[in-house]
């Protein structure tokens, strides 16, 4: 009798892990494949070809921002629905396009872990191929940013077990503050209020600063004040190998966007830093945040040297460090602005 019941009950354990598939994450739930930033579209031949498959292809392979090189937002696959089999169903992103008259308007559907996990599903529907290009090329930003913002949860929930505990400590005994950074930032350095983290390779150089200075007036969140507190620092903390040589900011590629990160505001700033009186240079992107406790600004800022190579997934890998910075007396579970996945 002990037997039948053992055995009845790893049955129904197996078909729950199997039905949990259908949508919710089980214990039978695979692994999904595919590369950081990589999104399988599944789509019929001939509308992939037509403007409207054109359409979602020039939104896919937009160039990301900041960058000093041409570097496309992700890695474009395609299949037809007929090919979609249990292989590519593995796949981390997918964009289902589903065009029928049954439907009365374009609109988006979302889906989490389906088939695989970590995965994130994005369908469009649209009654014919017309309203789905005008759809597309309306939403653009959007669904760029829904599958970023997946991918950047992705890298920090490897942080979140795989960070560098001697630089979160540092930070932490600095600006009472906790950061997860990449276990492969191991050099640091610090001055007055300031940080410097780095993994010290001659390529590939990743790197990350956090600096503060005391909060006087809403202009601290402006451009040009931006680039001059910026400048200032820079100029006194990263100096270059030579005397006069420090790291600068190229004034004209930067852009300024208003985020929430964590429920409090914060303005990340996305460019090109070049060394005066050198040739070096790469990009980076900041998050500057209000310390209200403490009654100061604190930068968090992440940049890379990598010449002649691509660019985009170590500045991506990077930032998602940004959004883990958690400020004294912030209680909020860290984690990026959730993708909305409400059908």
């Amino acid at each position: 009798m002990k037997k039948y019941l053992s055995y009845s009950i790893l049955v129904l354990i197996i078909l729950i892990g199997f039905s949990s598939c259908n949508g919710k994450k089980g214990v039978f739930t695979p692994t999904s494949s595919g590369r950081p930033y990589e999104i399988l579209v599944v789509i019929g031949h001939d509308l992939w070809e037509q403007p409207a498959g054109r359409a979602l292809y020039d939104v896919l392979d937009t160039d990301v921002p900041g960058l000093p090189q041409s570097e496309r937002s992700f890695r474009i696959m395609y299949s037809a629905p007929k090919n979609f089999d249990s292989t590519l169903k593995l796949i981390r992103n997918i964009i289902i396009v589903d065009i029928s008259d049954n439907f009365t308007r374009a609109s988006f559907k979302y889906a989490k872990d389906v088939y695989a996990s970590p995965q994130m599903i994005m369908t469009i529907q649209a009654p014919n191929a017309k309203e789905f290009e005008t759809f597309v090329e309306q939403n653009k930003q959007q669904i760029i940013d829904f599958f970023t913002k997946a991918e950047m949860n992705r890298q920090m929930s490897l942080l979140e077990t795989r960070h560098s505990d001697i630089v979160a400590n540092k930070v932490d005994s600095m600006f009472g503050s906790e950061i997860w950074l990449p276990a492969e930032i191991t050099s640091y350095k610090h001055g007055k209020d300031f940080f410097w983290g780095s993994t010290n390779k001659a390529s590939g150089d990743q790197n990350i600063v956090v600096y503060s200075y005391p909060y006087t007036d809403k202009n601290t969140f402006t451009k040009e004040y931006f680039i001059n507190k910026r400048d200032s620092i820079m100029m006194i903390n990263l100096p270059g190998a030579q005397e006069g040589m420090y790291m600068s900011t190229d004034s004209v590629t930067v852009e300024m966007t208003p985020l929430n990160v964590q429920g409090q505001y914060a303005l990340e700033a996305r460019g090109l830093w070049r060394m005066k009186g050198d040739f070096m240079g790469g990009p980076f992107v900041s998050h500057t945040r209000i310390d209200t406790i403490n009654n100061r600004v604190v930068t968090a800022e992440v940049f890379v040297y990598s010449p002649n190579k691509l660019k985009r997934n170590l500045m991506r890998m990077l930032e998602a460090s940004l959004y883990t910075l958690k400020l004294p007396g912030n209680s909020q579970e860290i984690m990026v602005v959730t993708e909305d996945t409400n059908n």
